[in-house]
């Protein structure tokens, strides 16, 4: 059992033997003489107390019971010793022998004694203790390519970070994409004591391309071969991990497994748990070579410096090229290459217990691995049907994966206490901003939105598109939550170009948003939209923080700045290209308005062309967008003299102007004072107007506004007075700041505000 439980009994055993030896040697030696509560006569003559032959043996019981007094004296000594030694060395003895801390961790390669340790090791009255420094730092190496791997590694995270008691520091070997999207998640994330490093996976492409391989996670899937030349070298170990992984425990318990290699044991993995390696699963079925079962991949535990001082690198290639001359390519990856090199250097692995990968493919043995749930430490999808896999007990491996990748993932920034932390600019300067403002300020939960970050994943869906080579080409940005999950597909049918999309949802919302997605066939025919999702925090919309991150993360020169609830007319796509080029928009400082109407009716025969949308007009089934509410908004686009309109005519600012409109992508970003319902648009015209664009309106160009519930925000507008009088003050300050930042020509927006 555990070495601790063990020197917990010996000084049990060493005090109670301190303590009872003595007394129990006196009871001995003086109730000897007694039987029934009498002297006991052990001769007639030494009954007589009196006679020479009682004093005779008188003295020598004494000197009897003399010699042994000093032999348990003696003993105790030698006793106090060894025990003072175990107190003095309690520490280091636990450092010494952290192999034995861990009931579960003996590597066995035996199922049965495996079970049977399980069994004990829960049965244990003795606890774990910690073999790991408190803040150690755990290092953690995933190779990880594309869109789809990108939200594996996160779901794999947040199960690392929801057990960890330790700091990390994650090696991601990333191709462009998932670089983009994971630098962007974690530098939004910002998780405590936790160290982000990339390693370019296109740059390790020409290590491992000359090996063909039919698994599919392609040539990536190759890339673990390469990591003690990849991580930096002073790096000594590290843990490897699939995207496809989930921790159901502490990760430091893995990494106090390192301390149980011995000899040239370098790598820390499990026994494979399906018969692939075994060659019996179809006829002809022909492996690579592997010792017995083969080892699994998905985990691996890797002593890099030993593994770079046996010249691992030349190992794996030697075998690998003596084995392609026969295999022709490798069927699981890396995997086939590391077990042809164990097959030939069985010392170099440390056999894990198979707990520590769980693995769920076809075929698998992973029942025999645990017993209860306790028993569970990682579980592995190594099944291409991932979740739709076939277990006994799949029902509760898919609800424990579930849980985390529905998991609010703000509530891991939690703080590692003791643990003294990498300074972080971007967190300093928040808190700095934050410890700025007043708290007792009416206004305060307004402004401090401005500086809340919120953790952002771009490109949530494959995304792929190249502009067109004219540079004339149009993205429409715009920004929505759940509730308007309803018009994406819409939208798709009218739009045909690039959509750059920011969503702001929960951790749970996204979930169900991309299980929306996949079973639209209207969705999933679109390449070139782009999905990119702001999870909630606060209590507010952020709806310009929103527009910002879709509007940053454009491929084309030109954007059309929207909203979701707009459709926009059908073959607009094509005619702001080509006004992009009538208008000269790659040389002039233009905003192109596309004038906005609006439906009452949820059912609408969408008009075909503009004049079906004037006869639409005239009969009453279309307006002029918030001409009943907010007449001010769109009245200067001139409705009157575009229903006539053949060529593009200019229109002068005015107060609370806030049209749709196509902008160069160098255009200025959107306030991110203005949260959820008022003045988020007119701020961002304003300061259009203020940068000398001039608003153009486009004469056979229109879009139309779908009805929908009000919205959270705008009845918390209407309903609660200090929300009007927050707002009211934002807009005070945004003119001030406009005056002192574009001086004189910004006065004209403070005397159009007080005039309107």
């Amino acid at each position: 059992m555990l070495g601790i439980c063990r020197g917990r009994r010996k000084f049990l055993a060493a005090s109670l033997t301190i303590l009872f030896v003595p007394a129990i040697t006196w009871i001995y030696l003086f109730a000897g003489s007694f039987e029934d509560g009498k002297p006991v006569s052990l001769s007639p003559l030494e009954s007589q107390p009196h006679s020479p032959r009682y004093a005779a043996s008188s003295q020598r019981e004494r000197e009897s019971l003399e010699v042994r007094v000093r032999e348990v004296e003696e003993e105790n000594r030698v006793l106090r010793k060894q025990l003072s030694l175990v107190q003095s060395r309690g520490p280091a003895h636990h450092r010494g022998n952290r192999s034995k801390t861990y009931s579960m961790e003996e590597g066995t390669g035996d199922s049965e004694s495996l079970r049977a340790g399980i069994v004990a090791g829960n049965s244990s009255e003795c606890g774990q203790q910690p073999v790991v420094e408190k803040c150690e730092t755990i290092h953690v190496a995933i190779v990880c390519a594309g869109y789809n791997a990108s939200r594996d590694v996160v779901t794999l995270v947040k199960s690392v970070l929801f057990h960890r008691r330790n700091p990390l520091h994650f090696h991601l070997i990333a191709d462009a994409i998932a670089k983009q999207i994971l630098a962007t998640l974690f530098q939004t994330w910002m998780v405590p004591a936790v160290r982000i490093d990339f390693y370019d996976a296109d740059e390790l492409k020409s290590e491992v391309s000359w090996i063909p391989n039919k698994h599919y996670s392609g040539i990536y899937g190759l890339m673990k071969l390469v990591l003690t030349k990849t991580l930096p070298s002073n790096l000594e170990r590290v843990i490897v991990l699939d995207t496809d992984i989930t921790f159901a425990t502490d990760i430091a318990e893995l990494w106090a497994v390192f301390h149980k290699f011995k000899g040239q044991q370098v790598l820390g993995l499990v026994e494979n748990q399906s018969d692939w390696y075994l060659g019996n699963l179809w006829k002809n079925h022909r492996p690579w070579p592997a010792l017995g079962r083969g080892y699994n991949t998905g985990v691996i535990l890797l002593l890099l410096d030993k593994l770079r001082k046996m010249k691992w690198e030349q190992m794996w290639r030697l075998t690998a090229e003596r084995e392609l001359m026969s295999m022709l390519s490798t069927s699981l990856a890396d995997q086939d290459i590391f077990n042809a090199v164990i097959k030939q250097n069985p010392f170099l692995v440390y056999q894990l217990p198979c707990f520590w990968n769980v693995q769920l493919s076809d075929h698998t043995r992973s029942e025999q691995c645990y017993r209860d749930v306790s028993d569970l430490k990682v579980i592995h999808w190594n099944s291409p049907k991932k979740l739709r896999v076939k277990n006994k007990h799949v029902e509760f491996f898919r609800n424990l994966y579930l849980t985390f990748l529905e998991y609010d993932g703000n509530l891991l920034r939690r703080e590692l206490f003791g643990c003294p932390s990498e300074a972080d600019v971007n967190s300093e300067n928040l808190q700095k901003q934050l410890s700025e403002l007043d708290e007792d300020d009416l206004c305060y939960e307004f402004r401090r939105e401005r500086f809340t970050v919120h953790r952002t994943h771009l490109y949530f869906l494959h995304y792929e598109y190249e502009p067109a080579s004219d540079n004339t080409d149009v993205t429409l940005v715009a920004q929505l939550s759940m509730d308007r999950l309803q018009m994406l597909e819409a939208i798709c049918k009218h739009w045909e170009g690039p959509i750059s999309l920011a969503l702001y949802l929960s951790d749970a919302e996204a979930q169900q948003f991309l299980r929306y997605a996949q079973g639209s066939e209207v969705l999933m025919s679109r390449h070139n939209v782009g999905y990119h999702i702001v999870y909630k925090e606060g209590q507010f919309y952020p709806v310009n923080l929103l527009r910002n991150v879709a509007m940053k993360h454009i491929s084309t020169p030109y954007m059309f700045l929207s909203d979701i609830d707009f459709l926009p007319m059908y073959g607009l796509y094509e005619y702001l290209r080509k006004s992009v080029i009538q208008l000269d928009l790659a040389n002039t400082k233009k905003a192109l308005i596309v004038p906005a109407f609006e439906t009452l009716r949820y059912r609408l025969s969408f008009p075909k062309s503009k004049a079906e949308l004037l006869s639409m007009l005239d009969m009453g089934t279309l307006f002029t967008f918030r001409y009943h509410v907010w007449t001010k908004g769109h009245a200067p686009t001139n409705f009157a003299k575009w229903r006539t309109a053949t060529t593009p005519y200019r229109v002068e600012w005015e107060a609370d102007f806030e049209p749709y409109v196509v902008v160069r992508k160098d255009c200025p970003e959107y306030d991110r004072r203005f949260v959820g319902f008022g003045w988020n648009k007119v701020a961002h015209i304003m300061e259009l107007d203020a940068q000398e664009y001039e608003f153009t309106v486009l004469p056979n160009a229109y879009m139309i506004h779908m009805p929908h519930a009000p919205s959270f925000d705008i009845t918390k507008f209407r309903s609660n007075k200090q929300y009007r009088i927050c707002l009211k003050t934002l807009k005070e300050e945004f003119q001030q700041d406009m005056s002192r930042h574009y001086g004189f020509a910004a006065l004209k927006y403070l005397t159009a505000e007080n005039n309107s």
